[in-house]
Parts: structure tokens; sequence; C-alpha cells
């Protein structure tokens, strides 16, 4: 029968208590779109131009120790990463980052950075503008793992666009149960989706698995090279029928 907004004498959806077109059901939370990529009323911004209080120096204590100018931040070399002191699990996650205009080096040393989830899983940032460099290391890929489908790197100093939605690993002791994976859009270009991570980023050998907390940080690489992000926010993502 009807109850005006949904049937509550349809077949049960298989892995809920719920009817087919369930009027009961819990309705989705409203949130209000932000402008021009702007965060969305449910969003935590993380940096908005104004000042590093939402990051921390990654591999020591202290304040993150890069530039704010402009409504942007920069790295500065010799200073180290920087992690946000918020820890998330399940995200969406926006930043808008742009390499240097004064080019400098070549493959891997030109404009690099890197997006890391968790403080773990890096999503590569460089300045792959009529610079190639091995493909698994090329701007937007998944670091020693996925190339990114395309290379859709704009010229220096303009600015680029990562939307990444992320999921956490499970673990059921010290087994993965379920692997992590990201969808990555760059420039509203698909660079992967749902790929499913072989473990935390490594250099020059495979990836693998080892249990870790459900949350961490959003880190952001010093490489030494003159990088400026803007307009960093994130969504947690939470499952179906959850407030």
């Amino acid at each position: 029968m009807s109850s005006g907004l949904g049937y509550n004498d349809t077949p049960i959806v298989p892995g809920t208590r719920w009817h087919v077109h369930d009027g009961d059901r819990m309705q989705p939370p409203v949130v209000t779109p932000g402008n021009a990529g702007g965060p969305p009323s449910d969003a935590i911004s993380l940096f908005d131009g104004k000042d590093l209080s939402q990051w921390e120096a990654a591999h020591r204590t202290g304040p993150a120790g890069w530039k704010v100018e402009n409504g942007t931040m920069e790295v500065v070399p010799g200073t180290g990463n920087i992690r946000t002191k918020l820890k998330f699990g399940d995200l969406q996650l926006h930043v808008e980052m742009a390499s240097p205009t004064t080019i400098k080096g070549e493959g891997q040393g030109r404009g690099n950075s890197g997006i890391f989830l968790m403080g773990l899983y890096e999503v590569q940032v460089l300045d792959n503008y009529n610079n190639p460099t091995y493909p698994d290391g090329t701007v937007g890929s998944i670091y020693g793992q996925y190339p990114p489908l395309v290379n859709a790197m704009r010229a220096p100093g303009e600015w680029n666009t990562y939307d990444i939605i992320w999921q956490a690993p499970r673990f059921d002791g010290y087994t993965v149960a379920i692997p992590a994976k990201v969808t990555v859009l760059f420039n509203n270009v698909v660079l992967h989706h749902a790929v499913e991570l072989q473990g935390p980023t490594q250099h020059r050998v495979l990836a693998n698995y080892s249990p870790h907390a459900p949350t961490g940080p959003i880190e952001l690489q010093d490489h030494g090279d003159l990088v400026k992000f803007r307009n960093i926010w994130v969504r947690g993502v939470k499952g179906y029928d959850h407030p």
C-alpha cells in the first residue's frame, strides 16, 4: 500500500529493512552546494586563503612552516610536509594547486608535491605540462601503482583542481578485508574510478598493507618545489541511511 510518500507492500531491498520505494526510509540530508568549486554547506574548510590554523608540521613537532600569501599557501622548501590536525576516514576532498611559473628541472624534479590520504596513500602532484616522466609518477597518478588514465595538466602557473573520493581500507586483525579505493577527477577529467590500492605508497618497491588506524590526516608534501595550493575542503562520506 502507498503511504503517500511511498509504498510498504513492495519487496524488501536486499541487505536492508526497507521496501522498494519505501516512504519511511530515511530522507537524505540536505546539503547546499558551493559555488564555483567552493565548499558545500557540510564541508570542513581546511584552507580558505587566510592561515594555516588547520595544519601542523607532519614529521616534527610544531606549526606548519609553509607560506601564506595572496590567498594561497606555498611550499617553503626544507620546512617539511604539513598535515591536517583533524583525521579522516572515508571522504570527499577538493584541492586546487598551481605549479611554479619559473620552470626548473624535468621529470620528477619539476613542480613536485603530493596529496597523501590518511598520511599514507599518495595522489601525485607534479608539473607534467610538456614534461613526461614514468607513467605511475605522472600528475594525478596513484604513485607507484596506477598511472592516470590521461594527463590533463594545465600550464605552469595555472590552477588545477583535484576532486578525490576516498574509501579507507578495512582490516580484519592483521589482514586487509577490504582494500582502499579511490576515484580521482583532475580538472573535471576522470583519472581513476574506484580503483583498489595495493597498499600505502612506497618508492621503488611494491606496496603492501599493514593494519593501521581507521582515520588519518591529509598530508601535503614538501618535495623542494614552490607548489601553491588554495581552496582545500573535505567532507566525510557516510553510508546510506546515515544521518
